[in-house]
């Protein structure tokens, strides 16, 4: 037995229970940060969801709920009225989730987000390399109609 009269058994599981307290409180918060997050969200306001999902994940570290505030912040940028919009910001966050908590309900989830949101970046990169070649199509037909009426003249 040690000073304080526990054995080595009874100072573990007074740290243990002294953690699982700490995990609650934390959890407790977070959850009060999740449902802030989820109403700025609600009312369009982009930046003030981002903030409260930014502290759940400073605050949950490894554990849940960061799993999902990673997953609201992937969303968040790939929010169709989000003027902040950025699918380059939100695979990132998707991706990260997939890494940080593979056994995540919201893993399977992110990657496809992430997939979609590739192949719509493709996408968006190829239509601009399309009509920059239209563009340039229509600026040779001008330049070949001005030669044909000089040539009229």
């Amino acid at each position: 037995m040690d000073k304080v009269g526990f054995g080595k058994e009874g100072v573990h599981k007074e740290k243990v229970q002294e953690d699982n307290g700490q995990k609650k409180e934390t959890l407790k918060i977070s959850s009060e940060h999740l449902f802030r997050a989820r109403k700025l969200l609600e009312q369009r306001d982009y930046d003030g969801s981002l903030k409260e999902n930014q502290e759940i994940l400073s605050l949950s570290g490894q554990n849940s709920p960061g799993d999902e505030a990673l997953f609201n912040m992937g969303l968040i940028y790939a929010h169709f009225g989000n003027p902040k919009k950025d699918y380059g910001k939100s695979i990132v966050f998707f991706k990260k989730l997939m890494k940080d908590y593979p056994q995540s309900p919201f893993a399977e989830q992110a990657g496809i987000w992430a997939r979609i949101l590739q192949e719509t970046e493709k996408l968006s990169q190829t239509i601009q390399k399309l009509n920059q070649v239209i563009e340039e199509s229509k600026q040779v037909d001008i330049e070949i109609e001005e030669k044909k009426r000089e040539k009229a003249k």
